[in-house]
């Protein structure tokens, strides 16, 4: 993600059958946004501190709201489209020639 922007509330709400991940910084405001524009299954939660879309991705996945199919479709349907992977452990680590071990050499007797 090219943002820093922090929120500390976030969430999951369904309109015209499409449930999507929200953030925002207002708890009640966001919600009567979100019912007022004709959302459904809104669940929204205050997270205690400002974190990246990124970092409450991770706290959502985890979270027992969420636990729910569309819940958790929004949040991997979000992660794939917006926030850049790193895979973790997937390079090999290069070896220079320097490093390798040679056996030893037997000596015929």
């Amino acid at each position: 993600m090219a943002t820093t922007k922090t929120f500390s509330v976030a969430g999951v709400s369904t309109l015209n059958g499409v449930t999507k991940v929200r953030f925002a910084n207002d708890y009640v405001n966001r919600f009567k946004i979100l019912a007022k524009n004709g959302h459904a299954d809104i669940e929204l939660i205050e997270l205690g501190s400002e974190l990246t879309k990124a970092e409450i991705c991770q706290v959502l996945v985890a979270h027992p709201k969420f636990q729910g199919e569309a819940a958790q479709s929004a949040i991997s349907e979000f992660v794939a489209r917006n926030v850049k992977s790193e895979k973790v452990g997937s390079e090999q680590p290069e070896v220079s020639d320097e490093e390798v071990v040679a056996e030893p050499e037997t000596v015929a007797s």
